[in-house]
């Protein structure tokens, strides 16, 4: 029985979905534990057992999630949002001693970098890598640098990403944005790439996937392509960044060469479509936590179009969820 606990589930029934299969066909008697701060979480109706925790900011959330793993015998945990990252990377050895669960995260000083975007794009130019350039100070711009990005150095879903066209809408902006950072503004395709490593960081799988359309930043048209220039490029970014189970890459292709954007230590909302491509992260975690050795591996599916879209969960009062589902 390999039972594993998704964070802040969220809306990711397609997730949730992809693990359900993956023990079906591995180990039978396995369930997906889905947990959210919000009890109305569309995720905590599909999971097979739920629990509703404190939000990731609240000081009895460590307790609590400790709770949690031991009642239902957890073995693996799994974050999936940016915010709960710095928390389990600090507790990451506290909670795998008292529990015996493991948690599928990357060490501190990963997270750090992979939660600042200009720490991002330091280590990616550090490392001999391109990134779009950034912008110390607005004294720097000129008429010929618009238009540029203006963003967050942290955060997720394009919150409070604009493209700016001007000084004097910078200059607007720029005091409405938290911890700023001004990015050029470049063209080409642009693509997430989905990353599976073992345990220990050693690269399994990059499957890149072009964003033909998205919404609140994450993928609702998108096509598998199995770019070698991208994966090769992606895969050496890895080498630098251990990352254990499954993460993303966002990058554009570019005239220049593959410039990556940011780089997420965690499932993406849009990774059941590399998993239904044959990359399949759910089963190569069940079989890491079975000991297993896994080699490298690109036998996805190359040209596969996925079309995603919303749908409803109807509920009754009774049904709502306030604390655990057995």
């Amino acid at each position: 029985m390999r039972n594993i606990l998704l964070l802040s589930s969220g809306r990711r029934v397609e997730l949730i979905q992809s693990f359900q299969r993956a023990f079906a066909k591995k180990s039978p008697n396995s369930k997906v534990v889905a947990a959210d701060a919000q009890p109305l979480a569309p995720a905590l109706y599909y999971a097979d057992s739920s629990v509703v925790l404190p939000k990731i900011s609240e000081s009895g959330y460590k307790k609590e999630l400790i709770k949690a793993i031991k009642e239902r015998n957890i073995d693996l945990v799994i974050p999936t949002i940016d915010p709960e990252l710095p928390v389990l990377a600090a507790a990451k050895t506290e909670i795998e001693e008292v529990t015996d669960a493991k948690v599928m995260i990357a060490d501190p000083w990963v997270i750090n970098i992979c939660n600042d975007k200009e720490l991002t794009h330091s280590h990616v130019t550090e490392k001999g890598l391109i990134a779009p350039d950034l912008y110390d100070t607005e004294s720097e711009l000129d008429d010929s640098n618009f238009p540029l990005i203006l963003k967050p150095k942290s955060g997720s879903s394009s919150i409070g990403v604009n493209v700016v066209n001007s000084n004097e809408e910078l200059q607007f902006l720029l005091p409405r944005t938290n911890d700023p950072m001004i990015q050029e503004l470049i063209s080409g395709e642009e693509y997430t790439a989905d990353c599976f490593c073992d345990f220990d960081g050693k690269v399994i799988s990059i499957v890149p996937r072009l964003r033909i359309a998205t919404r609140g930043g994450e993928i609702l048209k998108g096509k598998i392509v199995k770019d070698m220039e991208i994966i090769n490029s992606v895969r050496s970014l890895l080498e630098t960044l251990p990352m254990p189970g499954h993460s993303t890459v966002q990058c554009f292709k570019t005239e220049r060469g593959i410039e990556f954007i940011e780089v997420n230590p965690r499932f993406g909302g849009g990774a059941p479509m590399s998993i239904a491509a044959g990359a399949n992260s759910c089963e190569r975690l069940i079989d890491l936590l079975a000991g297993k050795t896994l080699d490298y591996d690109e036998g996805y599916e190359d040209g596969l179009l996925f079309l995603r879209f919303d749908q409803s969960i109807v509920l009754r009062e009774e049904q709502l969820k306030t604390g655990l589902k057995n």
